[in-house]
């Protein structure tokens, strides 16, 4: 059993509240991310967690026990920080075994949970070298087998992936992936990186100035979103906002029109809006197609084209900013021109004046 349980916790420095009351249950063996823009307290949460840092009030339980004023060397964690922190002078092997020694565990055991690790994350061949020999890929596994070896309850990971280039990122999320399926641990994942948190997490935890924003699957947030924030911050590219007003709204759906664009008929409750609320209209950059038919067009201001999909910046008429489509990466936009897309309702959201969304009516079927 690891289970992990919050009540309330806060942190303060001095007057300055920095976790603002935080309650939240991580269950056994599930892989959890907190994810947030820099400053809104995950990696402070994190700290609080491993008791690096002191909780000021509130509650912390590990398997039912309060583990407040308990040293981190005793409350059963491992963490894995975001530099490698290893011994230059030592060996691949002595470094993993390291905390071991000075715990006393004899060396039959030290190499036995060594060797185990060093399997698993298919170290088996660098063993004798340091880590000066070693590529950023290979060292940020060491670190992480130096956690594996001492068998922790929990594993906490602080951007371990942040020092390495996009394609060793993308290689470190399909192998911690595979290594939190193999070790079947709990683990506790911080990242900015939204990308990283909708690939490798059971669950996400949007933070941001101190509060939970959302929990819940990385579908259930990128299709049912709190709030404005958590749909902006989950989805890449970013979901765009357009000042809309509401045409009419009835059981089935809420018909809104924005900045250059046509009606558009949104399968959401009405949430107390009328015909001529003021809401603000969601749009996936994916949810646009070219259509020469279609509800909503602009000119063409910048291109990104990426291969097997194209990201086309324009500008809708009476909009204040560009919106992004993401749409073929053989469709044809130039700069200048104008573009007409057809949006498709499933990939809009509606969100009141004071941010919080309007409950779609269907809810998708991949958001468990």
């Amino acid at each position: 059993m690891a289970n992990l349980q919050m009540r309330d916790v806060r942190k303060s420095y001095g007057t300055v509240e920095i976790i603002k009351g935080v309650d939240l249950d991580i269950r056994d063996r599930e892989f959890c991310v907190f994810v947030g823009p820099s400053g809104c307290g995950k990696s402070t949460l994190l700290r609080m967690i491993a008791g690096l840092e002191e909780i000021t009030s509130g509650d912390l339980e590990i398997d039912g026990r309060r583990v407040n004023d308990v040293a981190p060397a005793d409350r059963g964690l491992a963490m894995v920080f975001q530099s490698y922190a290893l011994y230059p002078h030592m060996t691949v092997r002595d470094n993993m075994a390291f905390a071991l020694k000075l715990a006393g565990v004899d060396k039959a055991e030290r190499d036995r949970k060594v060797a185990e690790a060093s399997r698993i994350l298919q170290l088996d061949k660098y063993l004798e070298r340091r880590p000066k020999e070693l590529s950023g890929g290979q060292r940020q596994r060491v670190a992480i087998g130096r956690a594996i070896v001492r068998s922790p309850k929990i594993f906490l990971f602080d951007e371990p992936l942040s020092n390495l280039d996009a394609a060793l990122r993308g290689q470190m999320r399909v192998e911690l992936a595979r290594l939190h399926q193999e070790l079947n641990a709990t683990m506790i994942y911080v990242t900015h990186d939204q990308v990283e948190a909708m690939t490798m997490a059971d669950r996400i935890v949007v933070l941001q100035g101190g509060f939970i924003e959302q929990v819940g699957s990385p579908l259930e947030l990128y299709h049912h979103p709190a709030n404005q924030f958590v749909a902006g911050f989950i989805g890449s590219p970013h979901m765009n906002f357009l000042p809309a007003k509401v045409e009419a709204a009835d059981g089935n759906a809420v018909r809104v029109t924005a900045a250059g664009s046509k009606p558009i008929a949104v399968a959401v409750e009405t949430g107390g809006v009328s015909a001529g609320s003021p809401v603000t209209l969601g749009i996936r950059p994916e949810a646009m197609r070219p259509d020469p038919n279609g509800e909503i067009s602009g000119e063409i201001r910048h291109v990104e084209r990426l291969g097997g999909v194209t990201l086309v910046h324009f500008a809708p008429q009476g909009a204040e900013a560009a919106i992004i489509a993401q749409v073929d990466g053989a469709a044809q936009a130039k700069l200048g021109e104008r573009i007409t897309l057809g949006v498709d309702p499933e990939g809009c959201h509606l969100f009141a004046p004071d941010g919080k969304a309007l409950p779609r009516r269907v809810r998708h079927p991949l958001a468990a």
